[in-house]
């Protein structure tokens, strides 16, 4: 179940600014989070527009009870700031199930993208963006950066053909992807490898499979079509 923790990587961050990021019509996004066909958890995301400025303040949160005692726990909440199509800001919090807790900040400077995460203090390129699924732009990088342990993955992704899936009992056309991203020293298992499901850009269901007990799990829209 640990492997759920890179489910986080689904908190929205684009710019408002730009035609391809599109923003929810009632400004939120929601996502259950299913394993064996049961909710195990949910992600909320709010899209807060300041003029030029946008936030997407996120709260993903799962919990997992085996004969009603809590068999697992994961919790993260993040808030991205964007201005004029730049990332500019990252405030992160998240607590795994064995306590590990990482608190992630950064900030766009005169000369740098300057976070703090696992590895520390870290002076990324001005122009490097979150690993976020939400954003289908992020899918032409090469390297991201992941806003779970403040560190810079490499990343790999297919383009699939085209499909027709069900969000809430409605058919819609997809776009599709495989993504991969490297493995950092410090994770403690293999990044899982992601599907991704597209609706005009919209991002409306994503899966990949616990390396741990190959069990699949679903991310998919709540909310679609309310």
């Amino acid at each position: 179940m640990k492997y759920c923790i890179y489910i986080l990587l689904i908190i929205f961050s684009f710019n408002c600014l730009a035609e391809s990021f599109p923003i929810p019509n009632n400004k939120e996004a929601s996502f259950d989070v299913i394993r064996k066909k049961k909710v195990i958890g949910v992600l909320n995301s709010k899209f807060i527009e300041d003029n030029e400025k946008l936030i997407l303040h996120s709260v993903l949160d799962i919990k997992v009870k085996i004969l009603l005692f809590p068999a697992y726990k994961f919790f993260q909440e993040t808030k991205e700031t964007w201005i004029n199509n730049e990332f500019i800001e990252i405030d992160g919090f998240t607590d795994f199930e064995d306590d590990r807790e990482y608190i992630i900040k950064g900030k766009d400077t005169d000369e740098f993208f300057i976070a703090n995460g696992m590895d520390g203090e870290l002076k990324l390129d001005k122009d490097i963006i979150p690993l976020n699924y939400w954003n289908i732009n992020m899918l032409n990088e090469k390297e991201v950066f992941d806003t779970q342990k403040g560190i810079m993955r490499e990343i790999k992704v297919e383009k699939l053909k085209d499909e027709i899936i069900k969000i809430n009992k409605k058919e819609i056309e997809v776009e599709k992807f495989i993504f991969n991203a490297s493995k950092h020293i410090k994770d403690k298992g293999p990044f899982p490898e992601y599907t991704l499901w597209y609706h005009k850009k919209e991002l409306v269901k994503m899966e990949f499979k616990n390396p741990k007990d190959k069990k699949t799990i679903q991310i998919v829209r709540n909310d679609w079509g309310s």
